[in-house]
């Protein structure tokens, strides 16, 4: 496994932890289909939310939600009707968030939680 991907896993470990110590039950990750993946879908409270993950080692480059883009939100979307159609959630409120992870070597992670973002 390349060191991004090992990067990319770990933050997604971290978000998943976050979210659920937060009150989001996590009750699934890395869910892939043809137009896409999931990072994680979660349930808070009676609604699904479908959560982007992405993690940096440093903020060198930027914050990692600055790579969330508009086309990426509007997949996501797609990827959250999919979803929900797999595992037959089509009613219902659901909506989409994003954690943005900077591991850096020298610190604790940082974690940025932001709902509703598409």
């Amino acid at each position: 496994m390349k060191a991004k991907d090992t990067l990319g896993r770990t933050g997604e470990r971290l978000a998943a932890d976050y979210l659920e110590d937060h009150g989001i039950r996590v009750i699934d990750s890395n869910w892939r289909c043809a137009s896409g993946e999931i990072d994680l879908v979660g349930l808070d409270g009676a609604e699904l939310v479908i959560v982007e993950v992405k993690t940096r080692s440093s903020r060198r480059y930027g914050d990692p939600l600055e790579a969330l883009t508009r086309a990426k939100l509007v997949r996501l979307r797609t990827l959250a009707v999919l979803w929900a159609r797999e595992h037959q959630r089509v009613a219902g409120p659901m909506r989409i968030d994003a954690v943005g992870i900077v591991m850096d070597r020298t610190a604790a992670a940082s974690i940025d939680h932001l709902k509703g973002v598409a």
